[in-house]
């Protein structure tokens, strides 16, 4: 079953990352696009966990 992150709860696991700095992070492509549901967007926290697996092996070899 698939889980889903809220807006609050996103900004939790980023660390206490500001609204507007997750939304500046999805237009510029550097955050999953979330999905919505009735009004309100969530983020599948599967995708949200490759996505930071990704950044940190990224950032490891000196890509980012």
């Amino acid at each position: 079953m698939q889980n889903y992150l809220t807006l609050t709860k996103l900004r939790e696991k980023l660390g206490g990352r500001s609204r507007s700095a997750i939304y500046t992070d999805l237009a510029e492509g550097r955050l999953p696009k979330p999905i919505k549901l009735g009004g309100k967007l969530y983020w599948p926290s599967e995708d949200v966990e490759k996505h930071l697996h990704d950044l940190m092996q990224a950032a490891q070899k000196g890509v980012v």
